[in-house]
């Protein structure tokens, strides 16, 4: 009996094994987890944006503003509008974050500061939006023009965050703009819930010594509502930015140095 119960329990944890090592195999063909992959690539992104892909996405896009100038919800439209052109989900995905209505895109303009007016004055940064993008920029991987100016990527946090060799790079990218602007103070802010913010933290202070400006680097519980709450926000999260008193557009600001190009499905 006892001989048996273990040759059972043997079968299904061979089983459990090829499934695990068939996703692995999977996941590596897409692109997805290993130390060398690409922070916000899939392979299938070259068929996705390809120039055919980008003028369908673009006639998609109108639909899709039109519906929530109209009150529809982006996440239920990009869906309506995705079904109708067989969008794939990093379609939909390049849709939603680069569509807005018109009344988001006149008041983000409002509340918009440059990076020449910030001379002597204190900003707050939403860390992980920010990394990540700056990442996904030396990366080389795919990035997206909004219509409010803003540059965002496909990747996926999650939760869960690794630093990569770009890491570094993409934090002195951000320090260099910063230190150019002459400004007093930043403020950098990152979740706590996420994986690694405190390696992330440790690692950007570690860069921020060569440095001018006063600095404070925060794990905080609740990045979104306390950037509510300030002006001069560097983010290109959405909802942040309906929020917040002014932000600062400072990615777009640093990728002409970089030549790398940015789509623009809308």
């Amino acid at each position: 009996m006892i001989s048996d119960l273990h040759g059972l329990l043997h079968i299904l944890q061979v089983q459990q094994d090829k499934r695990f090592w068939s996703k692995g195999r999977q996941r590596f063909a897409e692109g997805k987890d290993f130390m060398n992959a690409k922070r916000g690539y899939l392979p299938e992104d070259v068929e996705n944006f390809s120039e055919q892909a980008v003028q369908k996405l673009r006639t998609a896009s109108r639909h899709v503003q039109y519906l929530i100038n109209e009150g529809y919800d982006l996440k239920q439209s990009t869906v309506f509008v995705g079904n109708r052109f067989q969008l794939s989900e990093r379609q939909r995905l390049a849709l939603m974050r680069s569509i807005c209505t018109g009344t988001q895109l006149s008041e983000r303009k409002e509340k918009e500061r440059f990076p020449s007016e910030l001379y002597g004055e204190e900003v707050w940064m939403d860390g992980f939006n920010t990394v990540i993008t700056f990442e996904v920029m030396h990366c080389g991987s795919i990035l997206f023009e909004g219509m409010d100016g803003c540059i965002r990527d496909l990747a996926s946090l999650r939760g869960t965050y690794r630093i990569i060799p770009e890491t570094a790079e993409a934090v002195r990218t951000f320090m260099n703009a910063l230190e150019s602007c002459e400004i007093k103070r930043a403020n950098i802010l990152l979740d706590e819930p996420v994986s690694n913010s405190g390696r992330l933290k440790a690692l950007i202070a570690e860069i921020a010594e060569d440095y001018r400006f006063d600095l404070d680097i925060r794990v905080h519980k609740d990045v979104d509502r306390e950037l509510y709450t300030h002006q001069n926000v560097i983010t290109s999260d959405s909802i942040i930015l309906d929020h917040c008193s002014s932000w600062v557009n400072l990615t777009a600001a640093c990728l002409g140095d970089h030549r790398q190009k940015v789509f623009r499905v809308w």
